[in-house]
């Protein structure tokens, strides 16, 4: 399968830490094909003083898409995220500050087929990626170079 994962980090040395997770996604999900380059973009859904850097990277895995999140939230914790989104009554998220963010973007099956799920715990394709920039740029950048260098 492939997945495209999107990674950010508001708090520390967050260029690192973004590099630190990526390692630690080449060790537990699989081969690494491509990743963009780091952007930088103001928090979405709160106030903060801190920027968030951001990146998205495209991995070849044999993983289940649930086995996937499964992994990134155990890197998520190992980097040090303790704080969560908080669901509101509404429905709707507050978000944080945090040390590290991984959310799967988008997934194919092996026939280059879009893997669809709507569960508690994942919905695939993200259902927030086209509200974000920070996001998009990235993700855009890596499909137009996966694409002309196929």
């Amino acid at each position: 399968m492939l997945f495209y994962i999107g990674l950010g980090s508001n708090l520390g040395e967050r260029e690192q830490t973004i590099r630190r997770a990526l390692d630690m996604l080449d060790q537990y999900i699989g081969k690494r094909i491509s990743v963009a380059p780091l952007i930088y973009s103001e928090p979405q859904g709160f106030d903060s003083p801190n920027r968030f850097c951001n990146t998205v990277a495209l991995y070849e895995s044999e993983l289940q898409p649930t086995e996937v999140l499964a992994h990134t939230q155990s890197i998520e914790c190992q980097l040090g995220r303790t704080e969560q989104s908080v669901i509101l009554p509404d429905g709707s998220k507050r978000y944080a500050d945090r040390l590290i963010d991984i959310d799967l973007i988008e997934a194919y099956d092996n026939n280059g087929i879009e893997v669809r799920m709507h569960t508690p715990a994942l919905t695939l394709p993200h259902p927030r990626m086209q509200e974000r920039q920070f996001v998009m740029e990235p993700l855009g950048i890596i499909k137009s170079h996966v694409i002309n260098h196929t």
